[in-house]
């Protein structure tokens, strides 16, 4: 089983991106559940969504407290919140950033593990013409971890989003090839 735990604000979409994961394994024949963490959270406030894949059924319901990958889709969240809090040894973060390895790690306290870097804000506002990076980030989850299929995540793309699916599918595979992955 893999447990990602999402890092967003309020209206960002953290929620919907966890959904859009588990539709997609569940499309794609595995089990999955998506949950966010609510408190007094407002617009604009940093919230938690969390997400599990597995190839055999989930029978846990707790929040995931040790992820295997964290996905981050404000660039000032790490800033604010330790994002890398509970991440397992071997872990993965997403970032959505503009800036270097260095200051990426630095920022995430000396983290010297996996890294996933998109600058999902530029890309978004290119294609989608607002700086909600939701979407967008979804496509460097997919390079940085193949845990379900471009396909199955372009159907749940059309199936929530309509006609404004297309623009986030172009995002999405905007962000697959210009995520860079450090090691």
């Amino acid at each position: 089983m893999i447990e990602v735990r999402l890092h967003g604000r309020g209206g960002q979409g953290a929620v919907t991106s966890a959904e859009l994961i588990a539709v997609a394994a569940i499309n794609q024949g595995k089990y999955a559940q998506a949950f966010p963490s609510f408190g007094p959270e407002r617009r604009g406030a940093p919230v938690q969504a969390f997400v599990r894949v597995s190839e055999k059924p989930i029978r846990t319901r707790e929040k995931i407290y040790f992820p295997d990958v964290v996905l981050v889709l404000d660039p000032s969240l790490p800033t604010i919140v330790k994002v890398t809090a509970g991440l397992k040894e071997d872990g993965l973060v997403i970032l959505n950033s503009h800036k270097s390895e260095r200051e990426l790690r630095e920022m995430l306290g000396g983290w010297s593990g996996r890294l996933a870097v998109v600058d999902a804000t530029r890309i978004a506002l290119e294609e989608l013409g607002l700086p909600i990076t939701n979407t967008t980030m979804l496509g460097a989850f997919l390079k940085a971890t193949g845990l379900v299929d471009q396909r199955y995540l372009e159907e749940a793309l059309e199936a929530r989003f309509g006609r404004l699916a297309e623009k986030n599918k172009k995002a999405m595979a905007r962000a697959i090839k210009e995520t860079q992955i450090y090691q």
